[in-house]
């Protein structure tokens, strides 16, 4: 008996079912002791293997973890949960500044592109058996990542960022291992990590991106593994620098058998240089996917990385979908080479519109942070009533609850379809909703 909850069963995918439902429902609560494996089984008269063969399943779901003698918990952000949840329901006539998508204004149309797309399968379609890269699209993705310093490798296409870490992270990882992610970070990612049955190790980031001596300690505590956003990063608006990157290049050569997973979503639409960490360990990826700058209906990334991993990773992806659209990739291509997104004027629109938030939040004394992409990220003393405030005043901002583990509490706040007259009335709610008194970094 656990609190005011029995589990039951006699075989053991009905005891993980039964623990599974408790966690679900709330019955069972995060950080919560399960009974030692010969105690429950003595209380549900079945063999301690039964027992085990259970917990190795929630283990292997994100549900529990085990540590040694200290015995098996409930995770204390279990896969059964999903940042998704912690939103703001934006009433009518309230201003919407928490999605994260990207300006629809900014996006290029696709028509034509599909069309050609189209017409090209049609004189030469793809059957089964066809290479899964479209050639063009390898060209012109490698010839972009080598003039950012991107270490060569083979090429694989997946669909979109998320897919890419999914399967990089399976191709290296087992249920249990530890994963160095960023804190405050990407939601889906913190939900992604334990839902594999891995555990999260939060780093720290400042402007500058994963402070080193955070990726030491991680490293040191037996991460496997790192999830780095190299440009406008999700939530706080980080950008690696050069400095920054020798140094986290110099913490990663001391664990060459670190899986370095770099996620850079925000080609296209940064006007900051990229500076990468690949080639820094042993196995590494390097994810771009078109999703920001052409539209997140555009489900496609480009990874690259050290041939074991891009290997793995295309022998696995043949066993499910066996490939990525070619229309998709043709019509990507077609996109490229008729230049329907101008970066540069793209990323100054964005840049315009978050230095113009992050000044104006500064001239009313509030710390904001945002050096990259579409996001603003304020540290507030009180997370849950600056969003309650703001929603009352006008304004739907996203909880930081949604992209951190052990950072302080925060409010995300998207730019991207600001309107240049809003500015200023939005830092006027933000100021007063976090009223007077010093606000902390989120470092």
């Amino acid at each position: 008996m656990l609190g005011g909850y029995r589990i039951e069963g006699r075989r053991a995918a009905e005891i993980a079912a039964s623990v599974e439902r408790a966690v679900g429902s709330g019955d069972l609560e995060p950080g919560q002791l399960l009974p030692p494996m010969r105690e429950l089984a003595g209380e549900l008269g079945v063999n301690p293997n039964t027992v085990a063969a259970a917990y190795r399943v929630l283990r292997e779901r994100g549900v529990i973890e085990t540590a040694g003698r200290r015995g098996s918990r409930v995770r204390s952000a279990p896969a059964t949960t999903d940042r998704d949840h912690i939103r703001v329901d934006v009433p009518e006539g309230v201003r919407d500044v928490s999605s994260g998508n990207p300006d629809p204004a900014l996006l290029p149309p696709l028509a034509q592109a599909f069309a050609v797309a189209a017409a090209e399968s049609d004189r030469a379609p793809v059957l089964y058996g066809d290479v899964a890269v479209e050639p063009e699209l390898a060209r012109l993705a490698r010839a972009a990542l080598d003039a950012d310093g991107v270490p060569d490798g083979p090429l694989a296409v997946v669909s979109g960022s998320l897919d890419a870490v999914e399967r990089v992270l399976a191709a290296h990882l087992r249920p249990g291992d530890t994963v160095a992610v960023e804190d405050p970070g990407w939601g889906r990612t913190l939900d992604l990590v334990p839902a594999l049955g891995l555990r999260t190790a939060p780093v720290p980031v400042d402007d500058e991106g994963p402070l080193p001596e955070g990726l030491r300690d991680a490293l040191a505590g037996g991460a496997r593994a790192l999830i780095v956003t190299d440009r406008a990063q999700n939530p706080t608006g980080a950008a690696i620098s050069a400095a920054r990157a020798r140094a986290l290049r110099s913490v990663l050569r001391d664990h060459p058998g670190t899986l370095l997973i770099e996620d850079d979503h925000g080609h296209g639409i940064v006007d900051v240089p990229l500076h990468p960490l690949a080639g820094a360990t042993r196995h590494w990826a390097f994810v771009r996917s078109a999703a920001k700058a052409y539209g997140p209906d555009l489900r496609l990334a480009v990874l690259t990385g050290d041939s074991v991993t891009v290997d793995r990773v295309r022998g696995r992806q043949r066993l499910g979908p066996g490939w990525v659209s070619r229309i998709l990739q043709r019509a990507l291509v077609r996109l490229w080479a008729d230049g329907a997104v101008d970066a540069r004027a793209v990323a100054a629109a964005y840049g315009r519109r978050r230095d113009g938030l992050v000044d104006a939040l500064a001239a009313r004394g509030v710390v904001a942070h945002g050096v990259s992409g579409m996001n603003v990220w304020v540290p507030v003393p009180d997370e849950t009533g600056a969003v309650a405030r703001l929603l009352h005043a006008g304004w739907a901002v996203a909880p930081g609850a949604r992209f951190r583990m052990s950072a302080p509490p925060g409010i995300r706040i998207s730019v991207s379809a600001l309107a240049e007259d809003e500015t200023g009335p939005l830092a006027d709610a933000v100021a007063a909703a976090l009223g007077p008194g010093p606000v902390r970094s989120y470092v």
